[in-house]
């Protein structure tokens, strides 16, 4: 099959998300220029029809689906249809119009959650579907395990060239910093510089804070709203001016890669990992996804200290045991990946002062640009 060059027209689905503008950058950096991306106000990937108009005009000869409808354990627990519906709906829309297109290439991106939650550590990649998931996320599991079955069954069905890439969990420039929808690491440094903020006393940099992310209780609470509201707004998610409360015990382990290092695996694979290489020889022909991970792993608690240090927080660190911990560990083999030629190279610690040191560039940028 020929191989993608600089000239090819490459979709990226999401390239305004976490992963997918940091893909579309890697690729810009590559020299390859004729990228398509589209806002979700431009096309609405649950909307099969715009979908298909959208291939009809564009013919990319490559599709990067990094769109996806994500968050944290609060949202996946409370909006559980969402997170099979929308996913399931975006993924056969873009993949099922990439085949009927002749799209020469596609990578899909999936997760780590897809694995068993009492699955054996470090997980590789036929572990898959050996046992029960977690069941705090077993719907947006399960459209991910769907979409990466579609990937694998086109591919033995029609021969197409369809690579699924299983990332684990993710962090970095461009990430959603909601308090109730984003992952946990964001999440867990927004609460802990907001605590900070409020013991010490800059409400100055409070009201920059949520007047640039506000806080939803379900009322809409601002940087222009009254310090009794922000205080109560906050304190619904365990900030407070003298402690900060986190979800779980602390406890789970997990493993963290920086985006951008997740969006150079995906373009190495994408532009030189094809079907045949993961496939395997004759027989049944299952589990061709590719791990993308560090191979590394910490507790929650571990990576709090970590954000507190980094932060300069000086209040109370509190656990709330009553709410879930989710899976215990979801720690990936990452020997197919470093068998295809890629290795990560920023570790958590150097994560984690890029990732607050972006967030505080972002709050003053934009502060700056309404006060004009």
């Amino acid at each position: 099959m020929k191989p993608l060059d600089t000239k090819s027209k490459i979709y990226v689905a999401g390239h305004k998300g976490l992963v997918g503008s940091a893909i579309w950058d890697n690729l810009m950096q590559r020299g390859f220029t004729n990228l398509v991306g589209r806002t979700h106000s431009e096309l609405d990937l649950l909307d099969g029809v715009a979908v298909r108009e959208f291939f009809d005009r564009e013919q990319p000869d490559a599709v990067v689906l990094a769109a996806a409808h994500v968050g944290g354990i609060m949202a996946n627990l409370q909006y559980r249809a969402d997170f099979i519906w929308q996913n399931l709906q975006i993924q056969q829309n873009v993949i099922g119009e990439s085949f009927r297109h002749g799209v020469k290439k596609l990578l899909f991106l999936g997760s780590t959650c897809i694995y068993p939650r009492e699955a054996p550590q470090p997980m590789k990649e036929d572990c898959l579907l050996t046992s029960p998931l977690e069941y705090t996320n077993e719907p947006y599991a399960i459209a991910k395990i769907a979409g990466l079955k579609m990937c694998e069954s086109f591919n033995i069905q029609y021969g197409t060239n369809y690579i699924a890439v299983m990332p684990t969990n993710l962090y970095g420039p461009n990430d959603n910093f909601h308090l109730e929808n984003s992952h946990v690491l964001p999440a867990m440094i927004r609460k802990i510089h907001l605590a900070k903020c409020l013991k010490e006393g800059d409400w100055d940099a409070v009201r920059k804070d949520i007047g640039l992310r506000p806080v939803r209780t379900p009322a809409v609470v601002d940087g222009t709203s009254s310090e009794a509201d922000i205080l109560a707004a906050l304190a619904r998610y365990g900030i407070t001016p003298k402690s900060v409360t986190l979800w779980g015990t602390g406890k789970p382990m997990r493993e963290f890669l920086w985006s951008e290092e997740m969006a150079d695996a995906s373009v190495h694979v994408l532009l030189n990992v094809d079907f045949s290489d993961i496939s395997g020889g004759s027989g049944e022909i299952r589990n061709c996804h590719i791990n993308v991970g560090t191979g590394k792993e910490i507790s929650i608690r571990e990576v709090a200290e970590k954000v507190i240090l980094e932060t300069g927080y000086t209040g109370e660190l509190r656990w709330d045991a009553s709410k879930p911990d989710g899976t215990p560990r979801k720690l990936t083999d990452v020997s197919r990946l470093h068998a295809l030629g890629w290795h990560h190279r920023i570790e958590i610690d150097e994560g984690i002062r890029r990732l607050y040191r972006w967030y505080l560039q972002g709050i003053c940028i934009n502060h700056k640009e309404e006060s004009k």
